[in-house]
């Protein structure tokens, strides 16, 4: 069986763009789609025309035309809507996501692998979190429906996963346990995901992709590999000097000089035991060098994952306003990273460019009116009566503690979903006139893109990264 040296990153939401896994497939090596908050992307792109038809087009191939037909009345806005009205939004996910709902993510992770396959026959991937569970089912079958390859995930212990995309290769109906915080042990918390009951009718049988999974460690690769639902086909070894999220540190949290988490050996990967499992491996986190390529080769490794080289090229997805900034600051070797102990609701650490006009910066932090608009992050809690409620760190405060959280929680959290999405472009503009900013994430060795860059130029491409990665 044939694997990839080089697997692209799958990074935050809409970075890793459909138009960077094509270009990373098309060379020869894994492109990877980012899964993050598809559905908003897709309705926004929609409301701002769709300028280059894109969507529209792979929206054409979506084997139940009336639902596409659907969403495209919807949303679409021809010529785009007006600079200084908000785009209209879709529900927030809950653990009964409404069918309307289902369908937007099911065509939206659609859209985004068949765009990315589209022109070559090269292996396509794309990548979730465990953290964000309650999309996952129906996004996972979008993608299957435009023959994703390979589907990745971290963050996280993806234990169902496996099992689930045999039951949605044959249309089946899955179950999924979510995670609720203060669930007994007589509780069973599960989403359910019918394709029949949202599609109308069953469709040819779909190819099972393969699934890698993303760990920080030998014992989560041990208990994939024991008791996952289903075949697990390879790791992806993340350490904490990747971009996004981070693993916590094992043990007691505790942070340096500077405010960021310390790593110690007791978080360093054993390798060897994950060579005994027998299982393809990958390693990432400070593996963008052609000689870390064979470094890791050597320790057994099938070949790397890289991200933060190709988040700031010419075909990601972050906004050419962010990717000048950052390019700016690497060329005068000026890019920092921080990692923050704090800023994700998730409780991950996670990876920061501390960049003007982002929520990096405390004053542009300060300055937005906290608001859960999306809600990919909202931590599921049980309530006295038993029923379910949904609450984020990163919500208002007074509606955060109305919900039975603690105070302390929310201090400094800042609003993921939402500076992701305006990472890329596709910024919200609140009631209250406040147009969302981002929240850059790069892994520590960001100022090494400087070596991509030819002299003069301050852009470069995915196939500079790929070619100066395999030496050529």
């Amino acid at each position: 069986m044939s694997f990839p040296l080089v697997i692209q990153g799958g990074m935050g939401a809409g970075v890793s763009s459909w138009m960077l896994a094509k270009s990373v497939s098309s060379y020869g090596q894994l492109g990877v789609v980012s899964g993050t908050a598809l559905d908003v992307s897709l309705l926004r792109l929609l409301q701002l025309g769709d300028k280059e038809g894109h969507i529209r087009r792979a929206l054409s191939h979506f084997p139940v035309p009336e639902i596409a037909e659907r969403i495209i009345n919807k949303y679409f806005i021809e010529g785009g809507k007006p600079e200084k009205e908000p785009f209209k939004t879709s529900s927030m996910f809950t653990i009964n996501p409404g069918k309307a709902l289902l369908e937007l993510n099911i065509v939206s992770n659609f859209v985004e692998v068949f765009l990315a396959k589209e022109g070559h026959n090269n292996p396509v991937g794309i990548n979730y979190l465990e953290k964000i569970q309650m999309p996952n089912l129906s996004a996972i079958y979008g993608a299957m429906l435009a023959g994703v390859d390979y589907i990745l995930m971290g963050a996280g212990i993806p234990r169902e996963i496996p099992g689930v995309l045999d039951k949605l290769a044959k249309h089946e109906e899955v179950s999924y346990k979510i995670n609720v915080t203060g669930a007994t042990s007589e509780d069973d918390f599960k989403e359910v995901f019918n394709p029949v009951e949202i599609l109308g009718k069953t469709l040819p049988g779909l190819k099972r992709p393969k699934f890698l999974a993303i760990i920080a460690s030998a014992i989560l690769a041990l208990t994939l590999s024991r008791k996952a639902t289903g075949k697990v086909d390879g790791f992806i070894i993340e350490g904490p000097s990747a971009g996004g999220h981070n693993a916590p540190p094992r043990g007691l949290m505790q942070l340096d000089d500077l405010g960021e988490p310390v790593y110690g050996e007791k978080d360093e990967v054993d390798i060897e035991k994950i060579k005994e499992l027998g299982y393809p491996f990958w390693l990432a986190g400070s593996y963008g060098k052609p000689e870390k390529i064979e470094d890791a080769k050597k320790l057994g490794a099938t070949g790397v994952q890289v991200g933060t080289l190709f988040a700031f090229c010419v075909e990601s997805g972050f906004s050419p306003e962010y990717k000048k900034a950052v390019i700016e600051k690497v060329i005068k070797d000026r890019a920092t990273v921080f990692t923050d102990p704090v800023a994700s609701p998730t409780g991950f650490p996670f990876k920061v460019v501390r960049l003007e006009n982002t929520v990096s910066e405390e004053e542009t932090y300060l300055a937005r009116n906290r608001i859960c608009d999306l809600g990919y992050l909202r931590h599921i809690y049980r309530k006295e009566d038993g029923t379910l409620g949904y609450r984020c760190p990163a919500e208002p405060v007074d509606q955060y503690l109305k919900k039975g959280g603690k105070v302390e929680d929310t201090v400094n959290r800042k609003c993921l979903c939402n500076a992701l999405v305006s990472n890329i472009g596709l910024a919200q503009l609140q009631s209250n006139g406040y147009v969302e900013k981002g929240l850059v994430t790069a892994g520590d060795e960001v100022n090494e893109i400087k070596k991509l860059l030819k002299p003069g130029k301050d852009t470069y491409t995915a196939a500079d990264v790929l070619d100066y990665l395999l030496g050529k």
